[in-house]
């Protein structure tokens, strides 16, 4: 069984910083990790190929910097990683980011299965799996928390929900999201660190080797754009409301009359 994870380098979130003056998010000096939700979906990837025999590709976009985290998908066990660096991806929406990975997919060829993460901390959008779903023309489960069953044909899983979950039987080839539940991502050996870091190498590629049209690839193709990142405001200090409860209803009411809520 042939597997494609496709994941994102992203900034340590519990180290970003914005800028007060650009509202943007200062980058420099913030440590870069593999995206969460994208270590589960290689997690799961690398138990399948394990049980199935096979081999699994790691697919990324991004600056040259991203090498680095496809380095460490390998050191947990991926066969091959693949890294789509050019400017003319730069300042891709999750559209055209989704277009770019879905053209590098076509360029791969044969497949079974595509693994994404449900989403990325940067952004929280959950649309990239998706979106490569739609590109790619492929019947998509997201919120993935359990592998019930796999053939050659099909694929059965369980599919978080709010309120429970759901049993999805998916004819393959698919595109499946991961969320945490599914499994708990395993540490690189030192074997296969000394095999990342020294004779395995990502592959490289750019918006000519998967035929990208530039117009469709980074800001040209982005419909969406991010004007201004923010914090939200500070919220004032609250204010409790002693005695009985009937006083403290009465205390409520006032309070919000004052306010014009009432």
């Amino acid at each position: 069984m042939k597997i494609i994870v496709c994941m994102k380098q992203v900034p340590n979130t519990n180290e970003v910083k914005i800028d007060p003056k650009t509202g943007t998010l200062i980058r420099e000096g913030v440590p870069s990790i593999i995206n969460p939700d994208d270590k589960n979906a290689l997690e799961e990837a690398i138990l399948l190929k394990k049980q199935t025999g096979g081999s699994v590709t790691v697919l990324t976009m991004g600056p040259p910097q991203a090498d680095y985290a496809l380095r460490e998908a390998l050191a947990m066990g991926a066969d091959e990683a693949i890294l789509l660096s050019d400017r003319v991806f730069a300042g891709a929406d999750t559209w055209a980011t989704s277009l770019a990975l879905a053209k590098a997919v076509q360029k791969i060829g044969s497949y079974d299965l595509i693994f994404c993460g449900r989403q990325a901390i940067d952004g929280d959008t959950a649309q990239v799996g998706p979106e490569l779903a739609e590109h790619l023309n492929l019947p998509q489960v997201t919120y993935v928390k359990k592998i019930i069953s796999l053939d050659a044909n099909k694929v059965v899983v369980e599919r978080a929900m709010e309120d429970g979950h759901e049993v999805v039987e998916c004819q393959l080839p698919a595109v499946l999201t991961a969320v945490k539940e599914l499994n708990v991502p395993r540490f690189p050996s030192i074997g296969g660190i000394v095999e990342a870091f020294g004779e395995k190498k990502p592959m490289l590629w750019n918006g000519e080797s998967i035929g990208a049209n530039a117009d469709e690839m980074g800001l040209k193709g982005s419909p969406t754009q991010v004007k201004k990142t923010f914090s939200p405001p500070v919220k004032g200090v609250g204010k409790m409301l002693n005695g009985s409860p009937k006083e403290a209803v009465s205390s409520l009411i006032q309070e919000l009359r004052e306010k014009h809520i009432l």
